[in-house]
């Protein structure tokens, strides 16, 4: 007769803590606790995707580093792509809610949309697409909003910023009305941005995850 399979597991948990240099029975108290904690699920574009940073230094890695100070039972996931649009976001999300089943989705998107002149009924179409989508496969979400420069126009940019609003306000999603607040309107402002004056500098992104960490932390509760 074959193993049973709680003396599979045993042996399998074994095993990876020998290739992995852990304490066998650490390992297995951590295997639990990785398959029951939380999953956040990152979809963004370049202001999430470290877009001309080095590897590991933007505001989701540094969430990461967080979770682990904070002794939180939470794995990230980022799906963030540069260039990426609410179109984009969601109609990658479906394969993304079915491949990593997360229990919290934070939406970064909409800047580019601006980039490009698109609709901002389209733009706010996407989004409350997405954040039902998200809550439907039982996820919590969090949408991070953004602004646009003066320059688009008054009407514009008012009715830009309050999509995210609205989109939360219709869901009953989490909000943070601004992913650049004490970045872009800060002080020292134009120290913050890489040369392209879009893109947020590496010394910038500790300050993006302050902003977005108090939502974040609540949703895991």
């Amino acid at each position: 007769m074959g193993l049973s399979l709680v003396r599979r597991h045993c042996i399998a948990v074994l095993i990876l803590a020998s290739f992995a240099g852990l304490n066998p029975a650490m390992a297995k108290d951590a295997a639990p606790r990785a398959a029951n904690g939380a999953k956040i699920l990152i979809v963004g574009d370049s202001l999430s995707a470290e877009y001309g940073l080095k590897r590991g230094t933007g505001w989701v890695a540094l969430l990461e580093q967080r979770l682990g100070q904070e002794k939180l039972a939470a794995t990230v996931v980022n799906a963030s792509i540069s260039g990426d649009t609410t179109s984009g976001g969601r109609s990658r999300l479906p394969a993304l809610l079915a491949q990593h089943k997360p229990t919290v989705v934070v939406i970064e998107l909409g800047g580019n949309d601006a980039l490009r002149g698109l609709p901002l009924t389209m733009t706010q179409d996407n989004l409350t697409a997405m954040t039902r989508a998200a809550q439907q496969a039982g996820a919590k979400v969090l949408l991070a909003g953004m602004q646009v420069p003066p320059n688009y126009g008054q009407d514009y940019t008012k009715r830009f910023s309050e999509t995210f609003a609205t989109v939360a306000k219709s869901t009953k999603a989490a909000l943070v009305p601004f992913l650049l607040k004490g970045v872009a309107d800060g002080p020292n402002a134009a120290a913050m941005f890489q040369a392209d004056r879009i893109h947020p500098r590496e010394e910038a992104h500790p300050t993006i995850l302050n902003t977005m960490w108090p939502a974040i932390k609540n949703l895991l509760k």
